[in-house]
């Protein structure tokens, strides 16, 4: 988005402690913020009850506050924006790119798993609705971590869910609808976002949405090689001590060792992480975030 001041965000899902994978994102989206004098925004995406442990938002924005990582202006909260998503599915619905589907998982399991058609036998009282998605649609983007990236929609995604049976919101509409509200240019996340990026850029594109820049960082992995999780107690995060933790994620993160001034305290920490940080040493691969423990460097980006 040329012209436009940096405004990036972080935006977590409140079903349980900030692991040092959901810490790692946040560091990297923050550092990337502050690198670029521009505004780092904060977003709960609690749009999913059934998931949400109750104080787990709070806990997570003390977490951050622990961790220097401040963010700009109002928290926004995802279940607070049903207007907004509703206006944006509406207008999808009455230009004919979305339709209600009354499929249920076990006919579209049936059907081979990639929703193409509806297959449903018999309407239901409670159908979803989604993205028409076009034969032969591919979607290519550039990452910064991970170079020009592309999905053969169709057949890797199909037909993808905008509003559930349940009548919840999904997630791929919230956040295309957010990011576009908030003025966001950077999106700065997981790896394991990834492969939802082209679906975004398809909601984008037939909501007239602008498209901000993306940047994949590296995923966490525990001891058992798994990505880590909320429900992870493998490698917690210690907020009453959290400059090791800095160190740990700095490294994983592909950046050389700060200056023994880095050591003075969170602060001085992120002000020497801020001057020093280079996307291009930041890894695509996974790391290991126990020999991270043990200062091993991660600086290949294949």
């Amino acid at each position: 988005m040329p012209g436009i001041p940096y405004r990036g965000r972080f935006a977590p899902s409140p079903t349980g402690p900030l692991h040092a994978g959901s810490l790692l994102a946040a560091l990297g989206s923050w550092l990337l913020a502050r690198q670029a004098g521009g505004e780092w925004l904060l977003r709960i995406e609690d749009i999913d009850p059934p998931r949400e442990v109750a104080g787990a938002a709070a806990q997570q924005l003390r977490t951050l506050q622990a961790f220097g990582l401040r963010h700009d202006g109002e928290v926004a909260w995802q279940s607070r924006r049903g207007h907004l998503y509703r206006a944006a599915l509406n207008r999808l619905l009455a230009q004919g790119l979305a339709f209600e589907c009354h499929c249920s998982r076990a006919d579209v399991a049936a059907a081979g798993g990639i929703h193409r058609r509806c297959v449903a036998t018999a309407p239901r009282p409670d159908p979803a609705i989604r993205l028409r998605v076009a034969d032969g649609c591919e979607v290519v983007f550039d990452d910064a971590v991970h170079g020009q990236v592309s999905q053969q929609v169709d057949r890797d995604v199909g037909d993808f869910v905008l509003r559930r049976t349940d009548g919840l919101w999904a997630y791929q509409l919230a956040v295309v609808v957010d990011d576009a509200a908030q003025g966001v240019t950077d999106v700065v996340r997981g790896a394991d976002l990834l492969d939802s990026t082209a679906r975004q850029v398809l909601l984008q594109r037939a909501l007239g949405l602008p498209m901000p820049r993306y940047a994949h960082l590296p995923l966490l992995l525990g001891e058992d090689g798994r990505k880590l999780s909320k429900s992870d107690a493998a490698l917690p995060v210690d907020a009453a001590d959290s400059l090791p933790s800095l160190h740990m994620l700095w490294t994983c993160l592909g950046q050389p060792p700060l200056p023994a001034e880095a050591d003075a305290g969170v602060p001085a920490f992120l002000q020497h992480a801020i001057a020093g940080f280079r996307l291009d040493r930041v890894p695509r691969r996974a790391q290991a975030a126990s020999a991270a423990v043990h200062n091993t460097p991660a600086t290949s980006r294949d």
